[in-house]
């Protein structure tokens, strides 16, 4: 993956960095990403995470926020998130 330097980034770093994550509506979703957010960011705290889910409830979307210092940070939980057998996407 080619480097993106800072002029070409639209994001300035450091941030509290927005990630919307779709996946199955079960108890193992929820911790799965929670423990995620927490590994990239020490400073995550669950209460800031907002829930919402889908109409017929199979599926459950959570917005979390990540304090990212720099680009790699945010790609490591973009990564992990995607890699998570419980998550349908992460936008």
């Amino acid at each position: 993956m080619p480097k993106i330097t800072a002029e070409e980034s639209f994001i300035e770093f450091p941030c509290s960095f927005p990630i919307k994550v779709v996946g199955t509506n079960c108890p193992e979703f929820h911790e799965d990403i929670c423990k995620i957010a927490k590994e990239h960011d020490s400073s995550f705290s669950e209460k800031s995470i907002t829930s919402r889910q889908s109409s017929a409830g199979k599926y459950l979307s959570l917005t979390i926020k990540i304090y990212a210092t720099e680009r790699p940070t945010l790609d490591a939980v973009y990564k992990a998130l995607t890699d998570c057998k419980h998550v349908k996407w992460a936008l």
